[in-house]
């Protein structure tokens, strides 16, 4: 298996990885890891600060994700019982990345070829033109367009992405820890992924340059017509 591959998110965990880009929602996740009777909303939103209607929104979110499940509670007094929310089984455990060494060493292994660099982000440039929804035939999609589906592919991957003036700011990287060791190779990859898919879609747009951990939770890749 290419080793990029491992710098993209398996299909199958989009949901999930999306469901937990939420600040709140991971809040929520760590204040139901321990309490193994499960919580209702109104306790939640007491511990966390936030509306009931809020809470209700997110575990929602984390309810579709398979992350939570919801049981009625014990009636004290007659009445409607309370709902109590815990996490389902395989979320309880600590989160573990089974692929996390073998890609921190060959990305550390690319990173020692003088040209690596360069090979990972035209690898990126091959998986965002793979992975990017291709336009019909003979159709036209402006550069506002594109950066919309270049978001969306992001956010599909784990980003929390937003486009603002010329720039998809990205508010969270799936690989962050990678990413600090080795950004020569993973942030390449990412920039090749922007651009092979503004590619793909047959944008103006290329990507004049990444901003790595502007702060810590945000990254930029900047626009800029091509040529």
């Amino acid at each position: 298996m290419p080793w990029p591959v491992l710098l993209l998110k398996d299909v199958g965990e989009t949901t999930v990885h999306r469901a937990l880009a939420d600040e709140r929602r991971t809040r929520i996740v760590e204040e139901l890891r321990p309490a193994r009777g499960g919580l209702d909303v109104q306790e939640l939103a007491h511990r966390l600060g936030l509306h009931e209607n809020t809470v209700r929104f997110h575990l929602g979110v984390l309810v579709d994700a398979g992350l939570v499940g919801s049981r009625p509670g014990e009636r004290s007094a007659p009445g409607r019982p309370r709902i109590l929310y815990s996490l389902r089984p395989a979320a309880v455990a600590e989160p573990r990345d089974e692929h996390r060494l073998l890609a921190a060493i060959l990305a550390g292994t690319v990173a020692q070829r003088e040209t690596g660099p360069r090979e990972a982000e035209e690898a990126g440039r091959a998986w965002g033109r793979y992975l990017v929804r291709r336009p019909l035939p003979l159709v036209r999609v402006g550069d506002e367009e594109a950066t919309k589906e270049v978001v969306g592919l992001l956010d599909q991957q784990g980003f929390a992405p937003e486009a603002v003036a010329g720039e998809i700011r990205m508010r969270r990287c799936p690989f962050h820890e990678l990413a600090e060791t080795h950004p020569d190779v993973v942030c390449a990859v990412h920039r090749g992924l922007i651009s092979g898919a503004l590619g793909e879609l047959g944008s103006e747009l290329e990507v004049e340059q990444l901003d790595i951990f502007v702060e810590p939770d945000l990254c930029i890749a900047r626009l800029r017509p091509a040529g």
